[in-house]
């Protein structure tokens, strides 16, 4: 598929990796409508952080994934749904697994009934790497079993399900883009790498941290969304699912270390009990196989993880930006 010029709909741009995935798209010559989540404030989320000129480039509009009637008024017109919108807080799945199931199964839910409906050309449902849950091999391509060890690994898994079936009952053109730990500016303090660098940044010379044994496999935020682009233009990925990895891992306590020697190495890393998963649910080792992605795209990484992390650093340091962020919290 071509994208130059097609309409596109984008939820959840207004969060982490949407709101890099808008520009990207504006790159690639699309007519970007957004769909953000309907707030009393009227904030568009981190899109409101971008150039007053690619925003009079964007249509915007405001609704709830979780309702059908907003979601296909808002797909009507569009050729191409990346569909990104989700709750994604793993230790707020355990307080609020309702939610998590209404958003992230009912959401996709309406996305994949509307797309049918309307006849969207390509539909992008974006899982996540957690369905995997702990390897049992590596690196884990896209037929390793999936195991949902926390409340919102099961929606996701529940959300594939539901656009596997579509895709198999109906022929709806979709693919499940599963990205593995994408990183970089604008993500959430929740997450592991904004949490170290927003301590180390406040000035904090002993970072709290749970579990420093888990490896992860991380994506610089550019990378990631590059690989959403490239997975929409290959029509040999239509009724598959695809992993965005690098293929490489590094473990929660390497990771923390190497921040530290970055920004300030006479921090120590202190382990904090609150930010521990219970022991049955964490996810120990996520290393992704990405044979996939490089045989059916042109995706190739272009930020190893020294170059993200710097990327990442310089962007936290902006007062603007660090000043979004309450460092002082724990963000569940």
């Amino acid at each position: 598929m071509v994208l130059d010029n097609k309409k596109v709909l984008v939820t959840g741009a207004d969060g982490f990796i949407g709101s890099h995935l808008v520009e990207r798209l504006l790159e690639e010559g699309c007519k970007v409508k957004c769909f953000v989540c309907y707030n009393s404030f009227n904030s568009w989320g981190w899109l409101d952080t971008l150039p007053k000129e690619k925003l009079a480039m964007l249509e915007v509009v405001a609704g709830d994934v979780r309702d059908p009637n907003g979601v296909r008024r808002s797909m009507e017109g569009v050729s191409v749904v990346f569909h990104l919108a989700a709750l994604i807080a793993i230790p707020f799945s355990y307080h609020s697994p309702d939610s998590y199931i209404d958003t992230n199964v009912k959401g996709t839910l309406n996305i994949v009934q509307s797309a049918r409906d309307l006849g969207i050309e390509r539909v992008l449902i974006t899982s996540t790497s957690e369905v995997y849950g702990t390897a049992q091999y590596v690196p884990i391509d896209e037929i390793h079993p999936r195991q949902p060890q926390s409340p919102y690994s099961a929606s996701k898994i529940g959300a594939d399900c539901i656009a596997e079936s579509f895709y198999r009952s109906f022929n709806l053109p979709l693919t499940i883009v599963r990205p593995f730990n994408t990183f970089g500016p604008r993500q959430s303090a929740r997450a592991v790498i904004p949490t170290i660098i927003t301590q180390l940044l406040n000035g904090q010379t002993s970072i709290k941290l749970g579990d420093l044994t888990p490896t992860r496999d991380l994506v610089y935020v550019l990378d990631t969304v590059e690989g959403f682009v490239e997975i929409a233009k290959s029509d040999t990925l239509v009724g598959q699912g695809c992993n965005i990895a690098t293929q490489k891992e590094i473990s929660v306590g390497d990771l923390a270390q190497s921040l530290i020697n970055l920004i300030n190495p006479k921090a120590k890393i202190l382990m904090d009990d609150i930010r521990i998963r219970p022991q049955a649910s964490e996810v120990f080792r996520l290393l992704g196989s990405n044979k996939k992605l490089l045989e059916n795209t042109s995706w190739k990484q272009r930020f190893d993880l020294e170059q993200g992390l710097k990327e990442t650093i310089s962007w936290f340091a902006e007062p603007g930006n660090i000043s979004r962020y309450k460092v002082e919290m724990y963000n569940l």
